[in-house]
């Protein structure tokens, strides 16, 4: 499947219009349902194969954040065989109590890997979080950028946002 093809079956398959809150606390008359996108076997090998060619070469584990991450840096770390941690909102408060399940990261330069992204506000929080338990991190890959704005933000928390799409790229 080509980019363009790519785009258009992205689209096709998780564009829906209504009004929906973002996790920003946005409003939006459209939403990309990411769990569409990802829960097709072919789309979402799709997805990892572009996806792929775009993982930074320093990257040793990628950082699949709590819920639509995962299944999206699984994925590519079959594609890299890269290893991969699996990152809650929070630590856990039971158990092991920890924020990232998977390999030792400490000292690693991991590469944080999101679904959807309109600010990043998560992306900073999970980021800052991992940095404290020693994680190196400095790129998050995702497959669509909702809003400029998130470039920016992230920057400021001197993170390098690399998406597969924008958001005006799949309305095309």
């Amino acid at each position: 499947m080509n980019r363009n093809e790519l785009a258009q079956s992205i689209f096709e398959t998780s564009h829906l219009t209504g009004k929906f809150l973002l996790r920003s606390g946005q409003i939006s008359n459209e939403y990309f349902d990411k769990y569409l996108f990802e829960s097709h076997p072919n789309l979402l090998k799709s997805i990892a194969e572009k996806m792929e060619h775009n993982v930074p070469d320093n990257t040793e584990i990628l950082a699949g954040l709590e819920m639509g991450g995962i299944p999206l840096a699984t994925a590519l770390s079959f594609r890299t065989n890269k290893p991969t941690i699996f990152v809650r909102k929070k630590a856990k408060e039971y158990g092991t109590k920890k924020l990232a399940e998977g390999v030792p990261f400490e000292n690693k330069n991991v590469t944080i890997i999101e679904d959807v992204v309109t600010t990043g506000g998560q992306i900073i929080k999970s980021a800052a979080e991992l940095r404290k338990l020693g994680a190196e991190i400095d790129n998050v890959m995702c497959v669509i950028v909702r809003d400029s704005k998130a470039f920016e933000n992230l920057k400021k928390a001197n993170l390098n946002l690399i998406p597969l799409f924008t958001m005006e790229e799949l309305k095309k």
